[in-house]
């Protein structure tokens, strides 16, 4: 083996691959007894690492070539160390010319019978990732990382690609290997974006209609792990969540300390902190890499049916999960791409969730989160039109009211455990209007429904969902219906600083499924990039009452001025002191006391922007 490797190098023969593949079929047929020193030879080549010089990748490219053309003499056992070598190769450790053999002996070793083909799929799957997490800081530039990337995932994803056309079933191999391969959430986050990254690349290729829907799902499943363990490093040393444990405090003060703590993240010392800013970023890494996707499947006409999967894993690893914050945006996402046909299938599966019976496959669970998706959609998705939102509230509003006539009408003690899916229906709808009703009181179609709307039916029903729904959803209802007459109520709700109620606890369950809105904002950093010109902020939304606060403060603030002072002010300076754009209250409570005579105080401005969703027990 070594007078053959110097008389290559140094030029004085030229061997043809023939030749060199028939000297290494010889030494695999003699390895063992006198003959092992040529055989270790042969293995020492392929196991040296680090840097090579020009003649140790001259041998390595000779004696791969002759493997290449010798696999039929390689054998499982009697080759064992040969075999181990050649596995552990890392193809990113190379230049082109060595990955090229390397990738020819790998897809010749694969399809020689099948002996070695879980074997060499499960070291491509392994290349998919550099040797070690420090492996491309090695690199001097950025451009260089980029290019060694490039060149090791073009030959990996090719050789995935002959062998699927030369072994047809190999995607049936090969799909619980990446699975089993896949980082768990606890590895580096740029080892875990690049692994996801070639899961995609394998979706969007021609081995994806073998593998794409159990990929998307995996990654789907990784997203929601993610996003529970971030929401787990924000559990309180009790098991409270921080959103249950400030409940005197406005729910805008809540989401503003939020908005803070993630800004300060970079430069937190505090371990939690740390560790939560960690979780977040692989977090975000992946929401990037799906919308990412997502963009690209619609711009190739993919879409339709890269969303059925994701529909699949939304309900099956998203739909019940409550602590889950981020992952529904891929869907939501999705949705924006196609509205005519994404959005529309995403609020049907909703809808029917919610209006089907509770039964084993769907759940009292099933149905009430259903509704908090619907609702939380429906208010926050820019991209909806008005009637589409309208034609979703009259099918919830008819349900709600065909349910308020099939109860008995002398009911009188309230038991929202009884009646929950009812509850969430009501406060579903209460919560869409506030967010909606001003945009679709300006169409006169939209209008004439919205007033057609059997409320009085529902709200006044001796079930009291006004009393029974989340009290700052309710006041924030309120305000808004009175002010354009859409409904009234002669009755008193006094709400002293309240988020929640014991009722609204009652109907909302262990899992607090009435503060439960899952498409509140989006706060991870690099993914919120795709969701903010699609998503409606609560501080983007117009009141219909705040045309009379504004006039209210007018009429209030120039009692207080003397002529002279009044005189002595410019109309540019009064014009500046009361903006078009009133800017949101940044510190509500709950406190305005509704319809008590002599109350006076400026109506709240505010309105549940970010309902966090509780802790649900393990």
């Amino acid at each position: 083996m070594e007078d053959m490797e110097e008389e290559y190098m140094e030029g004085e023969i030229e061997y043809d691959d023939s030749q060199v593949a028939a000297h290494i079929r010889g030494i695999l047929s003699k390895s063992g007894g006198d003959h092992t020193d040529d055989y270790n030879e042969l293995v020492g080549i392929l196991n040296k690492s680090g840097h090579l010089s020009p003649d140790q990748v001259a041998s390595l490219v000779m004696s791969l070539k002759g493997l290449s053309g010798a696999v039929g003499s390689i054998d499982v056992v009697r080759h064992e160390n040969l075999v181990r070598a050649i596995f552990w190769m890392s193809i990113w450790k190379y230049n082109p010319d060595v990955m090229d053999v390397l990738i020819n002996l790998i897809v010749r070793l694969a399809t020689s019978g099948g002996t070695f083909a879980n074997s060499c799929l499960e070291m491509l799957v392994t290349n998919f990732m550099p040797p070690h997490k420090d492996f491309l800081n090695h690199l001097t530039s950025e451009h260089r990382r980029a290019v060694r990337k490039e060149q090791v995932l073009d030959r990996v994803h090719s050789a995935l690609i002959n062998i699927t056309e030369l072994m047809p079933l190999a995607p049936m191999r090969l799909c619980p290997i990446i699975e089993q391969r896949m980082p768990n959430i606890f590895a580096d986050e740029e080892v875990m974006a690049i692994y996801v990254e070639n899961m995609l690349r394998l979706e969007s290729g021609p081995i994806g209609q073998f593998v794409g829907i159990k990929v998307l799902l995996e990654v789907m499943d990784r997203l929601v792990e993610l996003d529970i363990l971030q929401d787990e490093s924000k559990t309180d040393k009790g098991g409270e969540s921080k959103d249950e444990s400030n409940t005197d405090k406005g729910i805008f003060d809540m989401e503003l300390e939020d908005m803070k703590e993630e800004d300060d993240l970079d430069g937190a010392n505090d371990k939690s902190k740390m560790a939560r800013n960690v979780v977040a970023g692989k977090l975000d890494s992946l929401m990037v890499l799906m919308c990412q996707h997502l963009k690209s499947c619609a711009e190739n006409g993919r879409l339709l049916e890269v969303f059925e999967t994701l529909l699949m894993s939304f309900h099956v690893a998203v739909l019940n999960t409550q602590r889950s914050k981020f992952a529904q945006f891929v869907v939501f996402y999705a949705c924006s791409l196609d509205p005519s046909v994404c959005s529309k299938a995403f609020v049907k599966m909703l809808r029917n969730n919610f209006f089907g019976d509770t039964g084993p496959g769907n759940t009292l669970l099933t149905r009430m989160s259903s509704v908090a998706y619907l609702a939380s959609y429906l208010s926050r998705a820019k991209f909806l039109q008005g009637p589409v939102i309208a034609k979703t509230l009259q099918k919830l509003v008819d349900w709600c009211a065909e349910y308020c006539r099939s109860v008995d009408a002398g009911e009188k003690t309230l038991n929202p455990e009884v009646h929950r899916v009812f509850y969430a229906g009501c406060q579903a709808i209460m919560y869409v209007l506030c967010f909606r009703m001003r945009e679709m009181l300006g169409d006169p179609v939209l209008k004439s429904q919205i007033f057609g709307f059997p409320l009085q039916l529902i709200f006044q029903h001796p079930l009291n969902p006004l009393k029974v729904c989340l009290p700052c959803i309710v006041e924030e209802f309120l305000k808004q219906a009175e002010a354009v007459s859409l409904f009234t109520t002669s009755e008193n709700f006094l709400f002293t600083k309240l988020i929640e109620s014991d009722l609204s606890k009652a109907f909302g369950g262990v899992e607090r499924l009435d503060m439960f809105f899952p498409f509140d904002p989006c706060l991870l950093k690099r993914s919120h990039e795709f969701i903010k010109p699609i998503f409606l902020h609560w501080s983007n939304v117009f009141r219909p009452y705040e045309d009379a606060e504004k006039q209210l403060g007018d009429d209030a603030d120039n009692d207080h001025l003397s002529d002279d002072e009044d005189m002595g002010r410019s109309f540019n300076d009064r014009d500046g002191m009361y903006p078009d754009d009133i800017e949101m209250s940044t510190t509500p409570k709950c406190s305005f006391s509704f319809g008590m005579e002599g109350d006076h105080e400026m109506i709240l401005k505010s309105m549940p922007a970010r309902i966090r969703p509780s802790t649900s027990p393990q």
